[in-house]
């Protein structure tokens, strides 16, 4: 059909003209999107901040040649105003929203939709601190995707942990007798973070200490930076800390 609705998250945007957008959005039902906004860069538009990054929406298209147009837009959460006020909460938007845009068409699911929705719902009200919400997203999100980083028994050879080795190019926790020469070690509590961070256990990843916090960061991010083959760009700018006033 030509004219078709559904549920979006908006990824990013690009000028267009004098007044339209080209608006890249994952939508829940029919993967990666990419459309054009006439007119919404004029103060008149009726529904320009709707198509603004972070924003979840239920728009109409019309099915172009190349790119669809966006011929309706409603708000259906409206998190922009609130992530972009706190600096941890937008460069962590930014590296999400930059992850999910990396990948494949056919990785892009209801599941990461949602997954996406429910991370950037969590950064807009401070529920955990901004960085760990990220982290928990591209644990996820690349499990999501086949990549589902091993954690406890040996990723290469399946023996049973625990081990403290993390290697990105071998799929996770490693035994040391798989583990490449000069492999940094990693202590049991990163190792349990990680595992709180993939199983959601907010209570364990709200009370982790930042020296572990920070280490598994580290980890997460060389993780998900080998499997979508090129760097988070906005992961740079992006504090392994926790912030304070985050609860």
């Amino acid at each position: 059909m030509p004219t078709y609705r559904d549920e979006v998250v908006v990824l990013r945007t690009h000028k267009l003209g004098e007044a339209d957008r080209i608006v890249t959005m994952l939508s829940r039902r029919h993967g990666k999107l990419r459309a054009v906004a006439k007119g919404v860069r004029r103060t008149s538009s009726r529904f320009g901040a709707r198509l603004e990054p972070f924003m979840v929406a239920d728009v109409q298209l019309y099915q172009g040649r190349s790119l669809d147009i966006v011929q309706q837009a409603e708000s259906l959460g409206s998190y922009g105003a609130e992530i972009v006020a706190h600096y941890d909460r937008y460069t962590s938007a930014h590296a999400m929203v930059e992850a999910a845009d990396r990948l494949n068409e056919a990785e892009a699911t209801a599941q990461q939709y949602l997954l996406l929705v429910g991370g950037l719902r969590a950064l807009s009200r401070g529920e955990h601190a901004a960085r760990s919400v990220l982290d928990s997203y591209l644990l996820r999100a690349m499990a999501l995707s086949g990549w589902a980083p091993g954690l406890g028994e040996c990723a290469r050879c399946g023996r049973r942990g625990p081990h403290d080795t993390f290697v990105a190019q071998q799929g996770g926790i490693v035994c040391r007798d798989c583990a490449p020469t000069g492999a940094a070690r990693v202590d049991a509590a990163t190792v349990s973070l990680l595992q709180s961070l993939m199983a959601g256990e907010w209570d364990v990843v709200d009370a982790a200490s930042p020296g572990s916090t920070a280490a598994a960061s580290g980890l997460i991010a060389a993780y998900a930076q080998w499997h979508l083959e090129r760097g988070i760009r906005s992961l740079s700018h992006v504090s392994a800390a926790p912030q304070e006033g985050l609860r």
